[in-house]
């Protein structure tokens, strides 16, 4: 289990990807996904088995990859990237050459991190623009997850528009590279005017 990306955020610290291991972290995702306030993640009633088959099934996957995040070396997050023109969104939106898609999950947290959420999808963000290859980052999440929805804003996500998928009514929205760099550089400008 490798480390793929580190990023270090001004206010928390160290944020780094690893290679997920199914089996290895398998009670860790179990307990993650089928948590109350991951009911977006489609997976409440999921047993410890069926989840280490659906992560072998992505690691298997030749378009669609699971990684660990890790918060100050402890694990903390998911994250999942994948090819939108071979898995979750074929024939539902005009994909484009250099197109990424992308899922994340923070850790259900006792006691939750002000900032915490943002500092790891703008990590995530980083890793996936960090491929020259990426131009896009295409997201769908639940129309009705609008904390999310707010969440992709603040990185540069554009809403396209609502979506169909065999799961749920998802709101499709993408975020170039420009748009993600002028996105950073503006809430890097609020950070350094916040009193400390």
């Amino acid at each position: 289990m490798s480390v793929v990306f580190t990023r270090v955020d001004d206010r928390l610290g160290e944020f780094a990807l690893r290679t997920l291991d199914p089996q290895a972290d398998a009670a860790l995702l179990h307990g993650w996904v089928t948590h109350p306030r991951s009911a977006f993640w489609l997976m409440q009633d999921a047993d410890q088995a069926q989840v280490v088959e659906e992560y072998r099934r992505i690691a298997a996957h030749p378009h669609h990859d699971a990684y660990l995040g890790l918060w100050r070396g402890s694990p903390a997050f998911l994250a999942e990237r994948y090819d939108p023109a071979h898995v979750e969104l074929v024939d539902l939106y005009e994909n484009r050459p250099g197109d990424v898609g992308m899922h994340f999950l923070c850790a259900p947290a006792d006691a939750p991190v002000h900032g915490f959420t943002r500092a790891v999808i703008r990590t995530v963000m980083a890793w996936l623009f960090a491929d020259p290859a990426t131009r896009r980052v295409v997201v769908e999440p639940d129309v009705r997850n609008t904390a999310v929805h707010a969440l992709n804003a603040t990185v540069g996500f554009e809403v396209v528009g609502p979506i169909t998928k065999p799961e749920k009514e998802a709101l499709l929205s993408v975020c170039t590279r420009a748009q993600f760099q002028t996105a950073t550089e503006r809430a890097a400008a609020r950070d350094e005017g916040a009193p400390a």
